[in-house]
């Protein structure tokens, strides 16, 4: 489907329940104000913004929810990803684009789950990290870092029940890009999942633009794909507004040029945009580059 008058709905979930280090609640502001709306429509798309998801201070659930250890917050980032999941259905029309604006990656569950709805989708986890932790192989107790363990199911019976219940991807539909820090058991979780990882490594071995046309090969059979995009996939030196940065990333050249193909293929229908923390930022440019990030998945070209 072509860029010209597509209507793209935006939802802001600013969350930071899922890590320890605070900031990214004001992702969705930061990259409002880089400018997403007027860029996208620059892009002749019809673009709305349906607000924030109402997500409590983590003061106030730190107060009235007894915490695990192992998995801090765990109710009240499903609570939130039910909203996610909710708003998803009453605003996201057919053939529309939807843009999740975080917050931590846990917004993942509720957003992936409200697109699972739509078709048999692939998603494209595009993260320095596995986020394939469990409460008992997680070394921090962060959510952010179960994200995709909970999609698949593994993390926690109230995880599951998350828009429907049971599990929301299988193995085959997920492929990851942009890895280069795992934890040791989420490692050997990581290697006998039957998940897609392009790492780093390989990306530094046979470029990101074969890595991407395989992605897009392994995922042909698939209605549509969703793309999970963590800015800390991206090297600090282009990214550094972030919670977990990582030396070693994807450049600004690599990350558009994934965008870009990804954008040729056209398959893209929804995309989460997660873990700035314009705290740790300078100048918001974490913010802008998302924004740039975004145009390029929705058809910006250098030429034409």
């Amino acid at each position: 489907m072509g860029s010209e008058g597509r209507v793209v709905r935006l939802i802001g979930v600013p969350i930071d329940y899922g890590q320890s280090r605070r900031g990214v609640d004001m992702g969705p502001s930061a990259i409002r104000y880089a400018g997403l709306q007027a860029r996208l429509r620059g892009l002749g798309l019809e673009v709305h913004d349906c607000g924030n998801i109402l997500v409590p201070t983590v003061e106030e659930v730190s107060e009235n929810e007894h915490d695990q250890a192992n998995a801090r917050h765990l109710a009240a980032v499903v609570s939130v990803c039910q909203s996610i999941y909710e708003s998803a259905a009453a605003h996201v029309g057919e053939g529309e684009f939807a843009i999740f604006l975080g917050g931590d990656h846990s917004i993942s569950v509720g957003s992936i789950a409200s697109m699972t709805q739509r078709g048999r989708i692939g998603v494209i986890w595009v993260d320095a990290h596995g986020d394939f932790n469990t409460p008992e192989s997680t070394p921090s107790g962060n959510v952010h870092g179960m994200a995709l363990a909970a999609l698949l199911g593994e993390v926690s019976p109230e995880m599951s029940q998350v828009g429907y219940p049971g599990p929301k991807l299988s193995p085959a539909q997920v492929t990851m890009v942009g890895v280069r820090n795992l934890d040791q058991l989420e490692k050997v979780r990581l290697a006998q999942s039957g998940i897609s990882v392009f790492t780093m490594t390989d990306i530094d071995e046979y470029g990101i633009a074969a890595i991407t046309r395989q992605i897009l090969t392994k995922l042909e059979a698939f209605d549509s794909i969703h793309v999970s995009l963590d800015m800390d996939a991206l090297d600090p030196e282009f990214a550094a507004g972030v919670g977990t940065p990582d030396p070693g990333g994807l450049t600004y050249r690599e990350a558009h040029l994934l965008m870009e193909l990804l954008a040729q293929s056209g398959k893209v229908n929804s995309l989460d945009i997660v873990e700035i923390n314009p705290i740790l930022d300078n100048r918001n440019r974490t913010a802008e580059l998302a924004v740039e990030l975004a145009a390029s998945l929705l058809g910006k070209r250098i030429m034409g």
